[in-house]
C-alpha cells in the first residue's frame, strides 16, 4: 500500500491523546453520605467493572476514529509500478486508402476515428500523426473536429518511416514511460512488423481496428493495345478478391457514356476489358465500375489528345529506310538529308537529329548540334567505319566526357542489354536468356561517364548516352553489323525519338516524378498552368526556345483529367490516377503480446494496467463508524 500524502502519517501521534486522557482521570469524585452502605457493596463492585469496560471500549473507539481520519487524509492506494510513471503517448493513425474499406458496421476509417474520440481519456495529453499531418501535445477536445474532418489519401508511410517519425515526438526524459501506438490495417507492403522491438525506450503497440474481410474490385491499369488509322483498341485490366465472376465496366468520354461491357474474371481473379475508340476522336476518358469495397480504385482516368508529332532529321549518305519504317507518319515527322544538301537552319526546329555514319563532322554542324541540345533537343551519332575521330571528339567531349579512341577490327557480339536504362524502361517484361544477340565486325573503343544501354560481350559500350546525346561505337550498316535485323533496333531508335519530346502519356501516377514537354514557344514571363473544375496550380516549368518542359512533383493531389493552359488557351490535357498498391489487400500477422483488435480494447487494457485503487473513502467511512460506535457506547453502556 502506498500513500498520496505520506507526511500526514505523522498525525498518528494524535493517538497518544486518548491514551493520556484514559490513563489519567481528571474528573474529581464527590462523596455522597449514606446512612447505611452495607446494602450497596454488591452494587459498587458491579459498577466498577462496568466502568472499566466502558473506558477501554471508548479508548479503542477514539483511537480508531483518529487513526481512520489520519489514514483517510493520507489517501492510501494500491497501483502497479508503471501506473505512477510520467507517460508520453504518441499515436499513428493510418489514413491511407486501404483504411477506407466497408466493414460490417460501416466505414472502417470513420469508425476508427470515432472510437478513438470516444475512448481516449479527456484529460490525457498525447501526440497524433497521420500520413499527411500531425497534432502535437494536445488533448482530445483540442482536435476533435479536425479528426472528424480527416479523409483518406494516397500517401502511405512504411513501418520504418512510422517508427522513425514517432521517435521524434518523444522527449529525452529517461524516467517517463513512452508508448508508440500504431493504428492501421498493416498491409504487407508497409513492411514486416514482427521485427520491431522497443525503440528509443518506447514500447510499440499495434492496433488493428478490424479483422473483417474486405471485398474489393479494382481497375489496375489502362493501355492502348493496337492503333490503326481508324480505330484504337483500348484495354483495361481489372482484379478482384470477390467470388463474383463478372462486373459491369463503363467507358465515359467527358462524363458521357460511350460504351459498356462486362469484365469476366479468370481463375487468377484477373480480367481484360477491350474497348474500340475512333482514332480521330479526342477522348477525355474515364473507365468506371461499381464496387462496395475501396472506392478510390473504381475510376481510371486517361486522355487521348491530338498528338503532337515529333520531328526527326536524318543526316548522312547511307540509306535511312530502316529509320523511315520506325518513325512512322502517325507519330513522327521524318526527314532526311545528305550533308551537302543540309539546311542548317532546320536543325534548331528538330527534336532528334540522327548522324548516320558520316565520315567527318564539320565544325558548323557540331556547333549547331550543341545549340540544339542546349535548347532541349537530342541527337544520336552512328559512327562510320572510316570515321575522322578528331572531328567526332569535338562533339563527343562536350557530353559526359565522352571520347572515341582507336578502331578495332574484330567480330564481337552485343551481349548485354541494360534494362534499367531510360531507353529500355518497360520494354522487357522479364530477363531473356535465349536472345539472339547481333554482332559487329569493326568497332571503336569508347570512354565515357554516360550510362551504357547496350554493351559487347567484353562489357565495352556499344550504345551509351542519356537524355540528349547518344553514341554508338560501331557502324550499323549491313556490311558491318546485323543490328538492323535485331529486335533491339526498333525499341532503341523509337525510344530515342519519343524521349526527345516527352509528350503527355496516356495517364500518369500521382506522386511519381513526371516530366512532359510541349512544342510551344513562350514569351518572356509567360507561364503554363494546370487546372480542372476544382483546382488550379502552376507547375515547375523550364522554358526553352522551341518547347516548354513541365515537371509534376507535389501536384496534383487528386485523380482526374487536367487541362494544360497558356493565356486561357487549352494546349492539351493530361490525366492522373492514384497508385493501385493500396488495392492489394494482403495483411501482416501482428505479434500477439502487444496487439489489439479494436481501439476501445486498447484503451481498456491501458486503463486496467494503469488503474489506481484508492482507499481513503473506506477509511472515512470507518471513521464515521467509530463515531457511531462511541455514541452508542455513551448512550447505552452505563
Amino acid at each position: 500500500m502506498q500513500f498520496k500524502y505520506p507526511e500526514l502519517l505523522w498525525g498518528l501521534l494524535l493517538l497518544l491523546i486518548p491514551i493520556i486522557i484514559h490513563l489519567f482521570q481528571l474528573r474529581r469524585f464527590k462523596k455522597t453520605p449514606f446512612t447505611n452502605v452495607k446494602f450497596l457493596k454488591q452494587v459498587v463492585s458491579e459498577s466498577r467493572k462496568n466502568s472499566t469496560l466502558k473506558k477501554w471500549l471508548l479508548l479503542f473507539t477514539r483511537m480508531g476514529l483518529l487513526g481512520a481520519l489520519v489514514l483517510a487524509f493520507a489517501q492510501p492506494f494500491i497501483a502497479n509500478e508503471t501506473a505512477l510513471q510520467e507517460k508520453e503517448t504518441v499515436f499513428y493513425l493510418d489514413d491511407s486508402f486501404s483504411m477506407n474499406g466497408q466493414v460490417e458496421n460501416g466505414n472502417l476509417f470513420k469508425n476508427t476515428v470515432q472510437d478513438f474520440i470516444e475512448n481516449i481519456p479527456s484529460d490525457q495529453r498525447f501526440t497524433l500523426f497521420t500520413n499527411k499531418q500531425s497534432f502535437n501535445d494536445v488533448v482530445i477536445k483540442d482536435i476533435q473536429n479536425e479528426l472528424l474532418d480527416l479523409s483518406v489519401g494516397p500517401k502511405q508511410l512504411n513501418i520504418s518511416e512510422i517508427i522513425l517519425k514517432g521517435k521524434t515526438y518523444f522527449t529525452d526524459n529517461a524516467a517517463s514511460q513512452k508508448n508508440l501506438v500504431l493504428i492501421s490495417d498493416f498491409q504487407e507492403r508497409m513492411g514486416d512488423v514482427t521485427v520491431i522491438d522497443s525503440t528509443n525506450n518506447a514500447t510499440v503497440h499495434f492496433v488493428k481496428p478490424s479483422n473483417d474481410f474486405i471485398i474489393n474490385t479494382a481497375i489496375d491499369t489502362v493501355f492502348i493495345a493496337e492503333r490503326s488509322n481508324d480505330n484504337i483498341e483500348l484495354v483495361a485490366q481489372l482484379s478482384t478478391n470477390s467470388e463474383e465472376k463478372t462486373v459491369p465496366v463503363s467507358l465515359y468520354n467527358n462524363d458521357k457514356l460511350i460504351a459498356k461491357t462486362a469484365a469476366n474474371f479468370d481463375k487468377n481473379n484477373k480480367a481484360d476489358v477491350h474497348f474500340s475508340i475512333n482514332a480521330n476522336d479526342i477522348v477525355l476518358g474515364k473507365i468506371a465500375i461499381v464496387d462496395t469495397g475501396l472506392d478510390y480504385d473504381n475510376q481510371f482516368y486517361f486522355n487521348i489528345d491530338e498528338k503532337s508529332k515529333i520531328k526527326i532529321l536524318d543526316i548522312g549518305n547511307t540509306t535511312s529506310d530502316f529509320l523511315r519504317r520506325i518513325y512512322t507518319e502517325d507519330e513522327f515527322i521524318f526527314t532526311s538529308s545528305t550533308l551537302e544538301q543540309l539546311n542548317y537552319s532546320t536543325i534548331e526546329s528538330q527534336n532528334l537529329v540522327v548522324l548516320n555514319e558520316m565520315d567527318k563532322l564539320p565544325t558548323s554542324l557540331t556547333t549547331a548540334l550543341k545549340t540544339l541540345t542546349a535548347n532541349g533537343g537530342s541527337f544520336v551519332l552512328v559512327p562510320s567505319v572510316n570515321a575522322d575521330i578528331a572531328s567526332y571528339n569535338q562533339l563527343a567531349s562536350s557530353y559526359n566526357r565522352s571520347q572515341f579512341l582507336n578502331g578495332i577490327k574484330q567480330e564481337m557480339p552485343i551481349a548485354n542489354v541494360k534494362a534499367a536504362h531510360p531507353l529500355f524502361e518497360n520494354v522487357f517484361e522479364k530477363k531473356v536468356t535465349d536472345f539472339q544477340y547481333p554482332t559487329v565486325q569493326q568497332r571503336y573503343t569508347f570512354k565515357t561517364n554516360a550510362p551504357i544501354a547496350l554493351s559487347f560481350q567484353n562489357n565495352d559500350p556499344f550504345l551509351t548516352g542519356s537524355q540528349n546525346a547518344y553514341f554508338f561505337t560501331a557502324a550499323i550498316n549491313s556490311d558491318n553489323s546485323n543490328f538492323k535485323n535485331s529486335p533491339l533496333i526498333v525499341p532503341t531508335f523509337y525510344n530515342m525519338g519519343t524521349n526527345s519530346l516527352k509528350l503527355p502519356p496516356l495517364y500518369s501516377i500521382i506522386g511519381d516524378n513526371i516530366k512532359i514537354e510541349l512544342p510551344v514557344t513562350l514569351q518572356q514571363d509567360d507561364i503554363v498552368k494546370i487546372a480542372n473544375a476544382s483546382v488550379e496550380f502552376i507547375p515547375q516549368q523550364r522554358v526553352l526556345p522551341k518547347k516548354v518542359q513541365i515537371t509534376f512533383t507535389e501536384n496534383p493531389k487528386e485523380a482526374g483529367i487536367y487541362t494544360i493552359e497558356h493565356n486561357d488557351v487549352i494546349l492539351r490535357h493530361t490525366s492522373f490516377n492514384y497508385d493501385r498498391k493500396e488495392s492489394v489487400l494482403l495483411y501482416n500477422t501482428l505479434p500477439k503480446n502487444n496487439s489489439n483488435t479494436s481501439v476501445s480494447n486498447f484503451f481498456l487494457e491501458i486503463q486496467n494496467s494503469n488503474a489506481i485503487n484508492e482507499f481513503w473513502k473506506w477509511f472515512a467511512i470507518l471513521a464515521l463508524a467509530f463515531v457511531l460506535i462511541e455514541t452508542v457506547l455513551q448512550k447505552f453502556l452505563k
